[in-house]
């Protein structure tokens, strides 16, 4: 249930106020209906997640088992050199440390305090794939669990992103959704095996697109 609240859409996921860059490509006419839709996910949502999200998440739950606090530190770090983009790099800081703070007040659990601590010290940016990972070891998560927490949450927080961009009605976002679910497990599993030095991902063509909607005349979503 500790999965389930911190998924949900209340919860400091960022789908309220943030698209993650499919605003800029609406903007710019690359996105534009269902099929360019569905081609945004298995070029960019999905390809991110499978080599850099869920890789980064799967290796701080790790680290967080182990005690291993300078790999988390360098995680962190890493969380943020990936994210190109201005307000990306912001979105993920804030999201990061509002989702450990409330690990900390909501559950009092010692390691998510430790971490806060530690994070205070030495300067680490906050991650919202590192706080997910956090999220699971306080609330006892199996790895699989919190990937496919993160999973789910980023492909329903864009399809929600997109049914107020696009004239996208609730029957074409939920076929979609269950499409791109199909391929869940098969991108969890490769996530799970990316090492440290192979985590990431660059995609020009919406980090481009999200750098020029930072200065859009008129938005919806921050970023």
């Amino acid at each position: 249930m500790g999965l389930l609240q911190a998924g949900d859409s209340f919860y400091p996921t960022g789908s309220y106020a943030h698209s993650f860059g499919l605003e800029g490509l609406v903007q710019e006419g690359v996105v534009h209906d269902r099929a360019t839709l569905k081609a945004f996910f298995e070029l960019s949502t999905l390809p991110a997640l499978r080599q850099a999200e869920l890789p980064l998440a799967a290796q701080a739950w790790r680290a967080l088992g182990e005690g291993d606090w300078a790999t988390l530190g360098e995680l962190c770090v890493l969380s943020s050199a990936l994210k190109t983009a201005k307000e990306a790099r912001l979105a993920s800081d804030n999201i990061g440390r509002q989702r450990t703070e409330l690990m900390a007040t909501l559950r009092q659990h010692p390691l998510a305090v430790e971490f806060m601590r530690r994070a205070a010290a030495e300067g680490w940016p906050y991650s919202a794939a590192v706080a997910s990972a956090l999220e699971g070891r306080v609330l006892g998560a199996p790895l699989p669990a919190v990937l496919g927490g993160i999973y789910y949450a980023t492909v329903a927080s864009l399809l929600s992103a997109a049914m107020k961009l696009l004239r996208l009605g609730q029957n074409a976002s939920q076929s979609l959704l269950t499409e791109t679910l199909a391929a869940a497990p098969g991108i969890i599993a490769a996530a799970q095996q990316v090492p440290r030095a192979e985590i990431g991902w660059f995609n020009p063509w919406l980090d481009i697109a999200a750098a020029r909607h930072e200065r859009a005349d008129s938005r919806m979503f921050i970023s």
